[in-house]
């Protein structure tokens, strides 16, 4: 699930779908709706069911309202939903939402969040081994440190795969090195002004301000401050302890704990399935990319007219989804959907106009000389070419 911003007053009544809320690309200034996809594995991926709801409804609230809906289509579309294991983010995962799944007839792979993990995150470090990914991950020759148990979650019993993501570990300690150096330049101004007496505010409010700005993630372990002397004459020291912050990145960045009930597949397979969401982050992209296929910028002023722009929008990438395919399948096109579009481009048919002796100029039809590529593409999609 994702969200779409529009440019709805918010004056217009008319439309009630359209709200405030936390909006993935800035934009909390204006009112947006959200779009929930489903789309089958593999790249690219064919979208299957999608449905747009108010702006201001968490993904976890919508998660639990489409299950049913999912199970519905699955049917429609292929009579049975036995063989089916959805893929589903940390965001859509609560008590409720996996009662909801767990009674399904479909299997699941899921995360959980590593806040909510941290004993079974301890008892996993030490114990990690490596796993070569197989290569059906989008990044095949790629090692893991992971570590596989099956432990009772929520009174099921699933089986939890913890991993170690490099680039994320990456990206969450230069993150924190970020939060540190803020909160370090803040400590150094807050001291400089405690060392020229004009400090006024009691002793426990400057602590309480203190504890505010060192709220953020594992800065409490990295970052000690003492505050010295009366309300009149306080003074402030702090240390940075560098070896407790590796001792952090080392042990807790880069977590992801996984569950599924799939308990027969490898722990390449549950990796790889999981992140088999990427190719539905690309339709986003895809749709948020004001280029073509755009679902934004959306000039409707009803709830009616955006559901159907949205229909509109995802059953175009559908059929470019189903011409892509047939141009990998018959022109040994190697591509995405994207370059797809910008090759097909180049492909241009021109009008010339003959003039005659007598009477109106003769018109004719024809292809610029087309590439190798172009001749491909031409004869597995079927271009006409006069």
């Amino acid at each position: 699930a994702t969200n779409f911003f529009t440019f709805l007053a918010t004056t217009n009544a008319r439309a009630t779908l359209p709200a405030r809320g936390h909006n993935t690309q800035k934009r909390h200034d204006l009112r947006q709706v959200g779009v929930a996809l489903c789309c089958t594995r593999g790249d690219p991926a064919i979208p299957l069911f999608h449905q747009v709801y108010g702006g201001a409804r968490p993904d976890v609230r919508v998660f639990a309202d489409v299950l049913p809906q999912l199970r519905a289509r699955f049917v429609a579309l292929g009579g049975g939903v036995d063989g089916i294991t959805i893929v589903y983010d940390k965001g859509n995962v609560a008590r409720h939402t996996q009662a909801t799944v767990d009674d399904a007839p479909f299997h699941y792979v899921a995360a959980l969040t590593a806040a909510s993990q941290r004993a079974l995150i301890a008892e996993a470090t030490p114990a990690l081994t490596p796993c070569v990914l197989t290569p059906c991950v989008l990044t095949p020759d790629e090692t893991l440190s992971v570590y596989r148990t099956r432990r009772v979650v929520w009174g099921v019993e699933r089986t939890l795969v913890v991993l170690v993501s490099p680039r994320l570990q990456q990206g969450q300690r230069r993150g924190l090195e970020q939060h540190l150096a803020k909160a370090v330049t803040w400590l150094d101004q807050l001291q400089a002004l405690l060392g020229r007496g004009h400090q006024r505010r009691a002793r426990a409010t400057l602590e309480a301000e203190i504890a505010a700005r060192l709220r953020g993630q594992h800065l409490r372990d990295v970052l000690s401050v003492q505050l010295h002397g009366t309300d009149r004459a306080l003074t402030l020291t702090y240390t940075v302890d560098q070896a407790a912050l590796d001792r952090v990145a080392r042990e807790w960045f880069g977590r992801l704990v996984l569950m599924t009930d799939q308990h027969t597949w490898s722990t390449a397979e549950i990796i790889g399935a999981y992140r088999g969401q990427a190719v539905v982050e690309g339709v986003f992209r895809t749709l948020k990319d004001p280029l073509r296929l755009a679902l934004r910028p959306q000039y409707h002023w009803t709830d009616q007219k955006l559901q159907i722009h949205a229909w509109l929008c995802v059953t175009a990438y559908l059929l470019a989804t189903l011409v892509h395919r047939t141009a990998v399948r018959d022109a040994a096109y190697d591509g995405s959907v994207d370059t797809l579009f910008t090759d097909l481009a180049g492909i241009r048919r021109v009008t010339v106009l003959r003039p005659a002796a007598r009477g109106r100029a003769r018109r004719t039809h024809q292809l610029e000389t087309p590439t190798p590529l172009h001749t491909r593409l031409i004869a597995a999609l079927r271009i006409p070419t006069a």
